[in-house]
């Protein structure tokens, strides 16, 4: 430009001047910064420090990928829950309309395309505002405000978010800092790479960050859809989330929404008549608030917390809770369950309606596991997470242990006494030791004495079944009771366990070797539900069912049964992904040989019968009308805890009613539930229609055929019962 036109400019030569100075400078942030940030004279920075210190400046800046949401996803692909400290998900560039592209570049940094990381221009613009008319403008690029996003993000994920500076609150060493790295940065990234990592990393609103985030939240679109008028409103709140919230402050964020499409316009983005129907677009929001953890899962808020719980005491996600807890909340994962979306949608709708209006808060429980690999199908309980009016609320998990085998919590209640659902073990031990299906045993014995000479080849002391009225150390024994009058006599050991006569397990129990039977309750996976540890088979009590076990694990055992003997270990996982794609370690599938596979059948074929003719028999719908099935009935002492636990082929369900919370010291009995008053409860009477409803309707999901028999030599004779 000629000295003569510099001139005639007058005061605008002199900022021409100044202008082509700050553009030549290896330093040009520096002067700007002096300028525009006003603690830079109370801190006393030269121009000569200043560029000293500009020069010591690292230029490298680790752009790691900003915190992604975890989602946690059914085998067959349906959400379960989202996971996040910032609610965002990295789209790449070309999925990213053109119109919010053109419209963040036109209100934030016009000159992206022109600029190496500083623009000269704003700058000037920003001097002249602060010297002129005293305001605090700053000239920040989309380079360096992508640059103050990922030093803060970065900050953030590493739990430092008091060192997160804001734009007003950076000193003239903040400021530098910025400017160099943008410089640095434009020298190893493309202005598209840029832009997309600025699109995905921008703050929106609190429920939104990055632009796919916001599209979602603000319009219930994609960042790909969004149309002109949504695009220049989500540009325009950039500069002031909060300000220009179109929920909170519509008429602010109207006016800023123009200013955007103005912008647009005099850049040549869009049309006059695009700009005008734009501008006449009222504001239509369709706010989509965001669910984030299990409490706001869209289906199974239990098991999500079961995987949730998974995931954090499992080292392959971090050397420690920290650093899972980011890997869960901040790392993008894709997790998939093993949980069938259908399957879950008929236990949840079955367990709500199971005990009505429930103002006693009786708790029940479902939860199915696939025979021969161990996946859990579904996982439902009749509470909510979060206190609602008239709602049963709890964050325990009912049908899941309370700790996992190192001791981690897994938040569950801890199980349940699963009462006569223990029978088919000692039964099992009973066919393991060569006894036939039919064989007789005397259901008549009701006393056993301490000192009765049981059988432990182990060496295990064995005790006399006691009870609190009982005194052990006065030689009391008790008076075994049964459910009804009229089976204190001899019978063949197959009636004994379909019609669960108490008397007839015991009288098994006298011909078998004791660890047999703890062997063979350990085979199937079946532990206290409290602590893990083994149930030990030679306390008497636990003949009956007298410790806790976790649904799911009773379930499992059944399953063994379904499966000819063949146990596997529950899992939960199918495949978790990080956000690069990268594959992360799951709960491998183990199964192994448990029961003889004639054993299982044995068992099966007697359970089958519990359906047909014994326990289960008044139980509706019929399910074994409709697929073969085999079940077993059960009822803790007090009636607080009732079970039906059974399997087809394909599907292992343990059914649970009963007092949840309160340890079981509430009795079922003289009980009024969904308006039908129990003098006792009974697995038949809750749980087993709470089970039949449920499998009529998802057995055929998984289609099962007939049991296979046992070998005749296992049935042995038919006496007369």
């Amino acid at each position: 430009m000629a000295k003569t036109d510099m001139r005639r400019r007058g005061f605008g030569a002199a900022l021409g001047r100044l202008l082509g100075f700050l553009v030549a400078s290896a330093v040009c942030g520096v002067l700007a910064a002096s300028l525009v940030v006003p603690a830079v004279a109370a801190a006393g920075f030269g121009v000569s420090r200043s560029i000293g210190f500009f020069d010591s400046l690292p230029e490298e800046l680790a752009v790691q990928p900003p915190s992604q949401s975890t989602k946690v996803l059914t085998a067959d692909g349906q959400p379960i829950a989202t996971f996040y400290a910032e609610n965002r998900v990295r789209i790449p560039l070309d999925q990213i309309s053109p119109h919010i592209k053109d419209a963040v570049i036109a209100i934030e940094d016009s000159r992206f395309y022109d600029h190496a990381g500083l623009d000269p221009q704003g700058i000037l613009r920003a001097v002249v505002a602060n010297v002129t008319k005293g305001d605090q403008q700053g000239a920040s690029t989309i380079t360096q405000q992508y640059v103050t996003n990922v030093v803060n993000e970065a900050r953030l994920s590493q739990d430092r978010p008091d060192e997160v500076i804001l734009s007003g609150q950076k000193d003239i060493g903040d400021k530098l800092r910025e400017m160099k790295l943008a410089v640095a940065l434009e020298k190893k990234f493309t202005k598209e790479q840029i832009l997309e990592g600025y699109l995905n990393i921008v703050f929106f609103n609190s429920d939104a960050y990055g632009v796919e985030a916001a599209a979602r939240y603000f319009f219930s679109t994609t960042a790909k859809d969004l149309n002109l008028p949504q695009s220049a409103l989500l540009a325009g709140l950039v500069n002031s989330p909060t300000f220009y919230n179109p929920s909170i402050n519509p008429d602010k964020s109207m006016v800023r929404r123009n200013q955007v499409l103005g912008e647009m316009l005099r850049l040549g983005k869009i049309t006059q008549a695009q700009h005008d129907e734009a501008a006449a677009t009222p504001i239509e929001l369709k706010i989509t608030p965001q669910r984030q953890g299990c409490a706001n899962a869209t289906m199974a808020p239990y098991f999500c917390d079961y995987i949730s719980h998974l995931i954090l005491n499992n080292p392959a996600y971090g050397p420690d809770q920290t650093e899972r807890e980011r890997k869960l909340y901040r790392g993008g994962l894709t997790i998939v369950t093993t949980l069938d979306s259908r399957l879950q949608a008929a236990a949840q709708a079955q367990v709500d309606g199971t005990a009505g209006p429930n103002p006693d808060r009786w708790g029940a429980a479902l939860v199915t596991v696939q025979p021969g690999t161990g996946k859990i199908l579904a996982m439902a309980q009749n509470t909510v997470f979060l206190p609602e009016p008239g709602k049963f609320d709890t964050h325990l998990n009912f049908n899941v242990d309370a700790k996992d085998p190192q001791g981690n919590n897994l938040n569950g209640a801890g199980g349940f006494q699963t009462g006569s659902t223990m029978k088919p073990f000692t039964f099992a031990e009973w066919l393991n030791e060569g006894r036939t299906i039919t064989a007789e045993v005397d259901a008549s014995k009701r006393v056993y004495p301490l000192g009765f000479p049981w059988r432990s080849s182990c060496g295990k002391v064995l005790g006399a079944y006691s009870t609190a009225q009982s005194n052990p150390a006065l030689g009391a024994a008790d008076d075994l009771q049964n459910a009804e009058e009229g089976f204190y006599r001899k019978m063949p050991i197959n009636y004994g366990l379909y019609n669960s006569i108490n008397t007839a397990t015991f009288a098994s129990a006298t011909q078998l070797d004791f660890c047999g039977i703890q062997k063979m309750v350990d085979a199937v996976g079946l532990h206290s539900g409290l602590d893990g540890s083994p149930i030990n088979m030679h306390q008497l009590g636990n003949l009956l069912g007298a410790t806790n076990v976790a649904p799911l694990h009773m379930a499992n055992a059944f399953a063994t049964f379904a499966h000819d003997g063949r146990y596997c270990t529950p899992v939960a996982l199918v495949e978790v992904k990080d956000a690069a794609g990268g594959i992360l370690p799951v709960q491998p599938v183990e199964c192994r040989d448990a029961v003889k596979p004639d054993v299982a059948r044995g068992v099966n074929s007697v359970l089958q019968d519990v359906m047909k003719v014994g326990s289960g028999v008044w139980i509706k719908p019929k399910v074994q009308d409709k697929v073969p099935v085999a079940a077993k009935t059960g009822t803790s002492n007090n009636n607080g805890a009732t079970w039906v636990v059974g399997h087809t082929t394909g599907l292992a369900t343990a059914s649970f009613f009963g007092d949840a919370l309160e340890g079981q010291k509430r009795a079922g009995q003289d009980v009024t539930i969904n308006g039908t008053f129990y003098p006792r409860l009974d697995g038949f009477m809750i749980a087993g229609p709470q089970w039949a409803n449920y499998m009529v309707n998802v057995a055929p999901l998984y289609p099962a055929g007939p049991f296979p028999p046992p070998p005749p030599p296992m049935i042995g004779p038919s006496p007369k019962p």
